[in-house]
């Protein structure tokens, strides 16, 4: 075989055999075809599209490029949650420490942020010494022992994902429904989970905006995981504005602290439980969504879901104290200043992409493969939909390494913000829960 006619094959809109599928992902893991070849066909792919059949193929070998969780290598149920990507999105630093707390054990593979939206591994980054590049032993052990582990892909989980996720970030590709599937679904896959619960989202500052499209991408990562022997589920959610008030990465690693604690925002607290408490149900572990949430209440006013992640991070090499002072390892971008209100009136609309544009501008996410990202910069929102403001009162609070980026962020970030004299009414966060069931 050779790559160009497979590139062509789908610039033509042709389906690729299984063979063909197998070829390219051979060659993304041995480093045989290059990253130009493959940012080719990415874009071939994104234009042209996958059928629901060479989605399943690439889901399968790219799951299969690595090592993966042997079935029973953890006793179940063993559950796994993944977001299709947000602005402000740091649930799986709540839902994660939640469900290990209520008993739960929950292997989690995530990657970095796509575009305008942040990644969990970046976010976990910003704690001294936390690693997730575990090896897959250390990935089944520490589930094992504490009940809950993230770990990004790697050369040894993924590697395939962990290579195509890279480009798709700086080609203008993360937004093909079957491209999303299928890296979410490998990594789910790889994991060994037998309970799959995703949030997909939908909105202005989501890879995919229109609710029509996230019921689609949902169904098809729902047919997938089920074909595959999974018991899987998908909510819906709006990214219009983003979630909870950090955005960055350091700072929505507070948020999520502050959440664990019981003093995070309504909204982010909303979806987290949610997400966990329909885990519980298809885990088997509650009879209801009610009763779940019930529960899982009861684990966050108890304080345990914040100290399983403070085992999590010390199991993963950072800081033994840092959930008792994560402002003292945390780091903080050097300059601060604040966007006010030119107006009264009721906030209604808080533009969740251009919000994750300026975040990306001033270093919080990557324009080149490969690119740092900085850790202490963000924004922290002050006013959301429904809001009454006064002139002169803030909106936002931007954190930024300098003077030059505080001012051009500023003028960027007004232009996220819309006003109207009467009452808004808050925009529901949840949408949809999609439950698929027992395969």
């Amino acid at each position: 075989m050779n790559v160009v006619d497979l590139i062509r094959k789908k610039r033509d809109g042709v389906e690729l055999t299984t063979a063909e599928i197998r070829f390219l992902v051979d060659g993304v893991c041995s480093g045989q075809i290059p990253d130009y070849q493959l940012a080719a066909f990415l874009m071939a792919a994104c234009c042209r599209g996958l059928g629901r059949r060479e989605t399943m193929e690439l889901t399968l070998a790219m799951a299969e490029s690595g090592e993966q969780v042997r079935p029973g290598a953890i006793p179940p149920p063993v559950v796994d949650k993944h977001s299709t990507g947000g602005v402000g999105d740091k649930v799986t630093l709540v839902v994660v420490p939640l469900l290990a707390a209520a008993g739960v054990r929950v292997a989690k593979l995530s990657g970095r942020g796509l575009g305008h939206t942040g990644g969990t591994v970046d976010k976990l980054q910003s704690i001294p010494g936390l690693r997730t590049d575990l090896s897959l032993g250390e990935f089944v052990q520490q589930v094992r022992r504490i009940g809950a582990a993230i770990a990004a892909a790697s050369t040894e989980l993924v590697p395939a994902d962990a290579r195509l996720y890279a480009l798709r970030d700086v080609t203008a590709t993360v937004d093909s429904l079957p491209l999303i599937a299928s890296s979410v679904m490998a990594k789910k896959l790889a994991g060994g989970a037998d309970v799959i619960v995703l949030d997909v989202k939908h909105g202005r500052g989501a890879l995919v905006q229109e609710v029509e499209d996230a019921r689609r991408l949902a169904e098809l990562m729902l047919e997938i995981g089920t074909r595959a022997g999974r018991r899987m589920a998908a909510i819906l959610s709006s990214m219009d504005q983003p979630l909870g008030r950090a955005v960055g990465n350091a700072n929505e690693v507070e948020e999520a602290i502050a959440c664990l604690k019981g003093g995070g925002p309504p909204d982010l607290e909303d979806v987290a439980m949610q997400i966990a408490a329909v885990a519980l149900c298809l885990g088997k572990e509650a009879r209801s969504v009610e009763e779940a949430r019930d529960r899982l209440r009861g684990v966050l006013r108890s304080g345990r879901a914040a100290e399983k992640l403070g085992a999590l991070v010390r199991a993963q090499g950072g800081p033994v104290d840092f959930l008792e002072v994560p402002q003292r390892y945390l780091p903080k971008a050097p300059v601060r200043g604040q966007l006010r209100a030119s107006r009264a009136g009721y906030v209604d609309a808080v533009d969740a992409l251009q919000v994750g544009e300026v975040a990306c501008g001033l270093g919080a996410g990557r324009r080149l493969r490969g690119q740092p990202v900085d850790l202490g910069v963000g924004l922290e929102l002050h006013a959301k939909i429904g809001d009454r403001v006064v002139p002169g009162q803030p909106l936002a609070t931007v954190h930024a390494r300098s003077a030059a980026d505080l001012e051009s962020a500023l003028t960027a970030l007004s232009c996220a913000f819309g006003y109207r004299n009467s009452p808004v009414q808050p925009p529901r966060v949840l949408t949809a829960t999609l439950l698929a069931g027992d395969p």
